[in-house]
């Protein structure tokens, strides 16, 4: 079999192997929540403030990230952060309270935080070298990964053994494979300079129209995204009297068309323009989940919640695509900032949709969504969602 000695080709695999890790090592801690909670005897409201830290943490990391990658570049970043993520979630497991928790899961997520802006920049490098779109396809392996990582930790759960076993051998073992990968990734390319100095600074891109509408999608679709998560199973087993076995089938159909489309997606975008395509996937959800709340039936609601996955599936990779391409900024700082957007709203969703459920109810309060999904309609007509042909 012939091996591909393009430097390009050589680092696209090693890309989609961080993105997979990445996804395992996070998702494989899930199942161990119950564990952990009934350890440290948490109520529901401290166990949610405690995991309220992981998200905390990558927000601020995004940051922090968004100045060094210039300075160090995505390969190196991503090497770096990659043992701190595959090393510092062992104190989760050895938390012995609430507040050392709340740390623990602070610290961890801002190496996954940091770790996600410095692979995404490298991917942007990578897909420009080939000159064809792969983020999408990266992000269905992120996916992917996060699929196998949760059934990993349900597996090793299911035994009895705790997270810190686990984690002390799935650590190294995330260390090393990411470290071997990361030797076939590319050097970013050279940032032209803006005037006298270089690319603009973090706070400076956050506040340029173009990545404030590119965070703007992003923030609407893992606002979504997070209140699918949290709240499709409810809403099938309050609302609609479905039974547990089929109140779960909601998520997973949300889960099953977004992997599908992302893997999908490269070859999509290649063929159709962003701007085009974006909108009207996005007008698929916001019809197919509108009508699913309308009828109020738990099938319609499994199919509505297939068509939000649908309308979503490829609204962050592109966005994060487009926001590397951006003249005049650096792609670890844009990324950076439309990362960290998006993040506000995965953190906001569930909560924002269980208050507006106090007081309108969980149906109507879900009707947010397909707005969110029209939003993301007028916004992704940005031509700067389309990647730049190669010549």
């Amino acid at each position: 079999m012939l091996v591909s000695t393009d430097p390009a080709q050589r680092a696209r695999p090693a890309v989609l192997a961080v993105f997979l890790l990445h996804a395992l090592l996070f998702a494989s801690w899930t199942a161990h929540i119950p564990q952990v909670k009934a350890g440290l005897r948490l109520s529901d409201a401290e166990l949610g403030i405690a995991l309220l830290g992981a998200p905390l943490g990558s927000v601020l990391a995004m940051a922090v990230t968004g100045w060094l990658l210039p300075r160090l570049g995505s390969r190196l970043m991503v090497r770096a952060t990659l043992v701190g993520y595959g090393l510092t979630g062992l104190g989760i497991g050895l938390a012995p309270s609430l507040r050392w928790l709340f740390a623990a899961l602070l610290v961890w997520g801002g190496f996954q935080g940091a770790l996600d802006v410095a692979m995404n920049t490298q991917a942007v490098t990578v897909e420009r070298a080939l000159g064809t779109p792969i983020m999408a396809g990266l992000h269905g392996g992120w996916s992917l990964g996060g699929f196998c990582g949760a059934l990993l930790g349900t597996a090793v759960a299911a035994t009895g053994t705790e997270l810190t076993p686990q984690l002390v051998v799935l650590g190294p073992v995330v260390l090393v494979l990411g470290a071997l990968a990361s030797r076939r990734m590319l050097p970013d390319p050279p940032q032209p300079t803006a005037g006298a100095g270089p690319a603009t600074s973090s706070g400076t891109v956050l506040l340029r129209p173009l990545v404030l509408v590119l965070g703007g999608i992003a923030l609407a679709s893992m606002l979504a995204e997070g209140a699918s998560a949290d709240w499709s199973a409810v809403h099938l087993r309050d609302d609609l009297a479905a039974g547990p076995g089929v109140a779960g089938l909601a998520y997973a159909a949300y889960s099953a068309t977004m992997l599908t489309l992302r893997l999908t997606g490269d070859r999509l975008l290649a063929r159709f323009p962003a701007h085009r395509l974006l909108p009207v996937l996005a007008l698929v959800a916001a019809v197919g989940f509108g009508g699913s709340l309308l009828i109020a039936h738990p099938a319609a609601a499994i199919v509505g919640f297939a068509m939000l996955g649908i309308g979503l599936a490829l609204v962050v990779p592109t966005a994060f695509s487009a926001a590397g391409r951006l003249p005049g900024a650096h792609p670890g700082r844009a990324i950076a900032a439309v990362s960290a957007l998006g993040w506000v709203g995965f953190v906001a969703g569930p909560p924002v949709i269980g208050h507006l459920a106090a007081w309108v109810g969980l149906p109507v309060a879900l009707g947010l969504l397909p707005v969110l999904a029209l939003v993301i309609a007028v916004g992704a007509r940005a031509r700067a969602l389309d990647r730049e042909k190669s010549s």
